[in-house]
């Protein structure tokens, strides 16, 4: 005969519910530590999107305030001088417009103004595409295309052109 004793189904009842209760605790924890690294990373991306938006802001101000400069050192009410202090104004207004809307406000903005004017939404993208590539092939580096070349200097006002260092004159008996 065996000794061995069965527990009795009601003693299993109230490690079932121990267990049931411990499972939720630690779901419930679960889903607190989750909603936290969520706020986190949500608050940290608002923040680097802040960042940016406020750099984007600052670059709009700087440019605004050449043109302004710009227009300035142009003969007084010539279509140039009075078409850079508008473009000036124009880039000035929409810097402050930047800094004091949200990023979420301004993502809606962007996406309403999309929705009624698709044409005018992607000829602005592709031209804001050209410039910032553009501007990416301007800023590259060309110590590469100097390098085999050195400039004299001019004599008489006049152009001299660029030199090849890289060529050698043969040695031999002459």
């Amino acid at each position: 005969m065996s000794t061995h004793k069965t527990p009795s189904a009601g003693q299993d009842k109230p490690v079932t519910e121990d267990a049931k209760r411990k499972a939720a605790e630690l779901g419930e924890q679960a889903k607190s530590a989750a909603h936290t690294i969520v706020e986190d990373a949500a608050s940290a991306a608002t923040g680097k999107a802040n960042e940016a938006k406020s750099s984007v802001a600052d670059e709009i101000s700087g440019t605004a305030s050449a043109l302004r400069t710009a227009a300035e050192e142009m003969r007084s009410g010539s279509p140039q001088e009075r078409t850079f202090g508008q473009i000036a104004e124009g880039l000035a207004d929409a810097s402050e417009a930047m800094r004091d809307k949200d990023l979420s406000t301004m993502v809606q903005d962007v996406s309403t103004f999309a929705r009624k004017n698709p044409l005018v939404f992607l000829g602005g993208a592709a031209l804001i595409g050209f410039a910032a590539t553009r501007f990416a092939k301007a800023s590259g580096d060309t110590s590469t295309e100097l390098a085999n070349t050195s400039y004299t200097e001019p004599r008489d006002n006049t152009y001299a052109a660029p030199r090849d260092t890289s060529y050698t004159a043969p040695r031999g008996d002459f």
